[in-house]
């Protein structure tokens, strides 16, 4: 039978989502507290792999598994085994060919940026302390819908049969001293919110204009980009399915 896990993150302490050969991830712990409590091995699949400290809101799983078991119960046994850091919301069977990554519709992720020193919520967001345009960043951010190739925001050496995503939504908005990036597209490549953020902020500060965005995705080269901002800023807020691949 196979099930769908949704759980929470926090990426801090972890290389990821992904297994690592000599570094701990998510996936590694989920797998390892899931065998244990199952008493046979579990192998487990995600939406998507999060780099290095980026932080999961929302993520989803599969995994197959033949002895039954009681939901409710394993998920009170697995929220008390894992550490703090990674949240079980809720695990459902779906349908034997249901995959998380491949049948995902889409992917949202939220960027946070911090214009007012925050000593409680550094570790959560990203400190600017310069003045941002953030009519600009909006007006660069609608451009995104128009391109399909973002080969110039991928971390250069990524094995990928395309560089091309569908993204739905790009926008900034204003919330209590924070500005939120949320973009939600099809699939992302590799680094690939990161660095547009990082574009941004130089629009938003002055140092790229609107018409060099233009330039910038039709070059296909990562070096005419921005740099990519810190992995803990972003996260990882939702995906959708179509409802098909339930029971």
């Amino acid at each position: 039978m196979r099930y769908f896990i949704e759980l929470s993150y926090n990426g801090k302490a972890y290389h990821g989502w992904q297994n690592q050969p000599n570094a701990i991830s998510v996936q590694e712990v989920v797998e390892d507290a899931l065998s244990k409590l199952l008493k046979t091995k579990i192998a487990i699949v995600g939406a998507g792999r999060t780099d290095a400290g980026v932080h999961a809101e929302q993520l989803f799983a599969h995994f197959d598994c033949e002895p039954s078991f009681n939901v409710e119960m394993l998920i009170f046994k697995l929220n008390s085994f894992l550490p703090v850091d990674i949240s079980i919301q809720n695990i459902f069977e779906v349908k034997a060919e249901s995959h998380a990554r491949f049948h995902a519709l889409s992917r949202t992720y939220n960027y946070i940026i911090t214009q007012k020193k925050d000593v409680f919520n550094s570790a959560g967001s990203c400190y600017i302390k310069h003045h941002l345009d953030i009519d600009k960043m909006n007006e660069a951010a609608k451009i995104l819908l128009d391109y399909r190739n973002f080969k110039c925001f991928s971390r250069s050496n990524t094995d990928v049969n395309t560089y091309n995503c569908t993204i739905m939504l790009a926008q900034w908005k204003e919330h209590n001293n924070q500005l939120i990036f949320t973009i939600k597209a099809d699939r992302f490549l590799r680094n690939m919110v990161r660095a547009i953020v990082g574009t941004m902020l130089n629009i938003g500060l002055g140092k790229t204009s609107i018409e060099e965005l233009h330039k910038i995705i039709n070059s296909e080269d990562r070096t005419k980009a921005g740099a990519s901002v810190p992995a803990h800023g972003l996260y990882l807020s939702r995906i959708e399915y179509n409802k098909s691949i339930f029971i």
